[in-house]
């Protein structure tokens, strides 16, 4: 029987927030680029929290805008709230966050994919995957059709022999009750790549109508927006922001939980997949948090289009009878109506120790893969991950060098870092406390740091990048001008120092000085700086707290440099640790296992000690002494 057959490029497989990235990296590279989708209307869902960015997910959010990816761009034109996160704080932990129209949003990430030059949306099921001599020849289709490639780029998010659970209920469905993906696993498992089964869950959906806010506490967005992307003109996004709501679970909900746990899945055995530690259902949080009198529940908007309700914080895969009680104890919505259940989806995904740093299979040579396959959670980690897998993919086939970001450049570093050196047994969230160098690696310097990388790859265009270079002259040029610039102890200073609360001038100092201060800023100075030229609010941010933490940036810059010594000693993949005398049994094994590009890599491998990683220092100093020799 004749079958389709077709050739491309590139191969990218789903169309969520990790294959669109992906699939625009490698079309807008030049390569002939087919992306597959089990559902065309289901390009870039979302099928979960109703928002883009927050804690460290703004972080990787401006990375990817500033490597040239689309989440920031596309959720600067679809928000309908914005918020930066802890601004109490320093800034190395600000995090923007924007609450998604979710219709809009996957309708203008779709508009964007079809009208990129070199892709070609498909829907269709890829379940085979073609492999020749350890390399990847393309894909079959569940109609046997046939596309062969050069590279492919698995992007199944949660689709893969998913399964939707709540109480007794069990749907073979992928999230949204969309298909699922059931024939990929066995072709996966047959090239010898190994599987997990993870879960993760959904609270559910509410009418509005049936909410009394009049109970609830109103959480608005930002006076002033700042966009997610540099490349956003920050007046355009300036516009009138949905609200949010906030409310509390009590001791009348948590007892309708105790009394049903019988009942739930999650603890009966019904689900087998492990479940995120950070983003744990309300029943397990009640029962492992047994101490705490109430959890917050973030009602949030779904959209402009819709009456649905997100209820934030109460994730369950209790039955539907104890969902309706449960949601009913809660102040606001002691009269509420669902409209979507809250589940829990189990679904295979890959133990990601089987993948470079490059996010390339060590076993299958072209293969890469991203997002929540890869034993991760959240949109913004599928995006990040999409992205890099989608630039490698296309330098692969253009024979360009591939993209590593380290641990001291990026939080996409951090992420990709952990995913590849570490045990991840459980789906694996982005957190600021797992940035070594977080300082450095802050929301509000993204394009300082990554632009230029962006735009060697041919991602970021000239002009931008131009405007980058401008930028970081402007900051350099205005703290040279601050450290330089002195004031005396005379009456408008002491004036405007009092009006701060500051401590008065006993003899001159420099305005950069003042501005270390903690009380004051580069903007409080403005009467007493006779020379200040316009900058833009960016370039102010930057001068600000590269002027404030000097001290600490210095500091961490020290540690950088000894982590770049570590990473600068390479390891050959084909390295033969049986020759290392002294290393132990379980190092060996891991590094066996894991195969690491670095010294620095290795020393980040779980069971591999630091008097290990002195035994293979030694051991590569001896190998040098003998080729000198």
């Amino acid at each position: 029987m004749p079958t389709l057959e077709e050739t491309y490029d590139i191969v990218v497989v789903g169309a969520g927030h990790a294959g669109c990235e992906a699939a625009l990296a490698a079309a807008r590279l030049g390569l002939n680029t087919i992306i597959f989708t089990i559902s065309v209307d289901s390009i870039a869902l979302m099928p979960c929290n109703p928002n883009i960015g927050g804690s460290s997910k703004g972080h990787l959010v401006r990375e990817i805008d500033a490597l040239g990816g689309e989440m920031g761009k596309n959720i600067d034109k679809t928000f309908i709230q914005s918020k930066m996160l802890n601004e109490s704080k320093g800034p190395a932990v600000h995090s923007l966050r924007a609450q998604a129209d979710k219709q809009e949003y996957t309708k203008e990430m779709r508009r964007t994919l079809e009208n990129t030059d070199h892709l070609t949306i498909r829907q269709a099921e890829v379940t085979e995957l073609i492999v020749e001599e350890g390399k990847i020849r393309g894909v079959k289709t569940y109609s046997n059709a046939v596309y062969y490639c050069k590279a492919v780029v698995l992007a199944t998010g949660t689709y893969l022999r998913a399964r939707c659970i709540y109480g007794d209920v069990s749907n073979e469905t992928g999230p949204n009750g969309l298909q699922a993906a059931s024939y990929l696993t066995a072709s996966l498992e047959q090239h010898g790549i190994e599987m997990y089964r993870f879960k993760t869950g959904t609270p559910a959906r509410v009418d509005k109508r049936s909410i009394d806010f009049d109970k609830l506490e109103e959480q608005k967005g930002d006076e002033r927006i700042v966009p997610f992307s540099f490349s956003t003109d920050p007046e355009t996004v300036q516009k009138e922001q949905a609200s949010c709501w906030l409310t509390y679970t009590n001791e009348e909900t948590h007892k309708v939980i105790r009394d049903n746990l019988s009942r739930s899945p999650l603890f009966s055995g019904v689900i087998e997949g492990t479940g995120p530690r950070y983003c744990p259902s309300i029943e397990d949080k009640v029962v492992k948090f047994a101490d705490k009198d109430r959890h917050h529940v973030f009602i949030e908007p779904e959209g402009l289009y819709t009456n649905e309700m997100y209820l934030g914080g109460m994730s369950s895969s209790l039955p539907e009878d104890v969902q309706v009680a449960m949601y009913r104890t809660v102040k606001g919505l002691e009269n509420v109506k669902i409209v979507r259940n809250a589940y829990a989806i189990e679904y295979d995904c890959i133990n990601p120790r089987q993948l470079k740093p490059t996010l390339e299979f060590q076993v299958i040579e072209g293969l890469y893969s991203g997002g929540q396959f890869n034993g991760s959670s959240g949109y913004e980690e599928a995006a990040a991950q999409g992205l890099i897998a989608g630039i490698n993919a296309a330098q692969k086939v253009l024979g360009g060098e591939q993209l590593i970001l380290d641990r001291s450049q990026a939080y996409i570093g951090v992420l990709i870092d952990d995913l590849v050196t570490k045990e991840n047994h459980e789906p694996y969230r982005m957190m600021t406390s797992r940035a070594e160098y977080r300082l450095l690696l802050r929301q509000d310097n993204a394009d300082l740091r990554l632009s230029e990388i962006g735009y060697k790859i041919g991602l970021v265009t000239e002009a931008q990048y131009e405007n980058v270079k401008k930028k970081e002259k402007e900051i350099e040029e205005e703290i040279k001008r601050l450290t330089r610039t002195t004031v005396g102890a005379n009456h408008e200073v002491q004036t405007l120092l009092a009006t701060y609360g500051s401590t008065p001038l006993k003899t001159g100092t420099t305005l950069a000085e003042l501005i270390r201060r903690p009380e004051l800023s580069y903007e409080a100075l403005e009467e007493i700086d006779k020379d200040r030229k316009p900058l833009s609010q960016a370039v102010i941010e930057q001068v600000n707290i590269n002027i404030k933490y000097e001290g600490y940036i210095k500091r961490q810059l020290k540690q950088v440099e000894q982590f770049k010594k570590l990473e600068g000693k390479k390891l050959s993949p084909e390295f033969d640790y049986d020759k290392v005398d002294n290393l132990r049994k379980e190092a060996r094994q891991k590094l066996k296992l894991y195969k690491p590009l670095s010294i620095g890599q290795a020393s980040r491998i779980s069971g591999v000690s630091p008097a290990d990683i002195s035994v293979l220092l030694i051991y590569l100093e001896q190998l040098r002494r003998e080729e000198r020799i």
